[in-house]
């Protein structure tokens, strides 16, 4: 296929280590920068965000980021939202409680347990009619994310929405799902630069995996392999620098070379 292009126009990001893009930018310049308090969420109602669980808060806390650099409304950005697992610590006591004592599965947890509770919270609490989906591709999820909110920011000619969350494992779902730290990223990409454009994304799907990307990232290795959602992190690096190449996955045997260039 032809490289799709789209621009970036906004960037969030939460993690254990990194409580948004400009602390990434001052760790990666050499400046150390304190550990982040729980994912605001600022944007939800007192009472929403007492009750939301920590997959919605990561989740809004970040797009929340991307959507005020970018500048757009988020009434009308249609929003992609991906996730590896989704809430492990809903999906635990889920399991557990319907097979200990099923007649007292909390109806409130099981409606956050739907892999677009997030999508759900968000074009709630900021008005948005537009189109939002819900996509999972295990840890692929973060460049199957990016190639389907690309894809239809070309489409439709206007910016999107893509947010990544993943939170830590909990129970016996911690064994397998490799997410002992939760992590999420949001990204506002346009088919057009603008005023508050980082960098051009040339995105061009090829076979492989990661084990062929092009080049070592700055960000640490185990940062990257604390959460499925953390593999966006070598991009973010990117745009944090301001050029290169990196490469994501986007399915189980398919990659996605992604080059980023400064915009003049």
């Amino acid at each position: 296929m032809n490289a799709l292009a789209v621009h970036v126009d906004g960037v969030g990001l939460w993690s254990p280590q990194l409580g948004s893009f400009a602390a990434l930018r001052a760790i990666l310049g050499g400046t150390p920068v304190p550990p982040p308090a729980r994912p605001a969420a600022a944007l939800l109602p007192a009472g929403e965000r007492r009750r939301a669980p920590e997959s919605v808060l990561l989740a809004v806390e970040v797009a929340s980021q991307a959507v005020t650099m970018s500048g757009c409304n988020p009434a009308g950005l249609p929003c992609v939202f991906a996730s590896s697992h989704g809430d492990q610590a809903i999906m635990d006591y889920m399991c557990a409680t319907l097979a200990a004592t099923p007649a007292e599965l909390s109806p409130t947890r099981f409606h956050n347990s739907v892999h677009n509770a997030p999508a759900g919270y968000w074009t709630i609490a900021t008005g948005c009619h537009a189109s939002s989906s819900a996509v999972c591709a295990q840890r692929a999820s973060f460049g199957a994310g990016l190639l389907e909110a690309a894809s239809l920011a070309l489409a439709d000619a206007r910016p999107v929405l893509l947010v990544c969350s993943d939170t830590a494992g909990s129970g016996p779902l911690a064994e397998v799902t490799g997410s002992p730290s939760p992590f999420g990223c949001a990204m506002v990409l346009s088919p057009q630069p603008g005023a508050s454009t980082l960098g051009r994304l040339a995105l061009h799907l090829c076979p492989g995996s990661i084990a062929d990307a092009p080049a070592a990232s700055a960000v640490p290795a185990d940062w990257v392999a604390a959460s499925p959602s953390a593999s966006a992190l070598p991009l973010l690096a990117l745009l944090a620098q301001g050029a290169g190449r990196c490469r994501v996955m986007a399915a189980g045997s398919l990659g996605m070379d992604i080059h980023l260039e400064e915009c003049a």
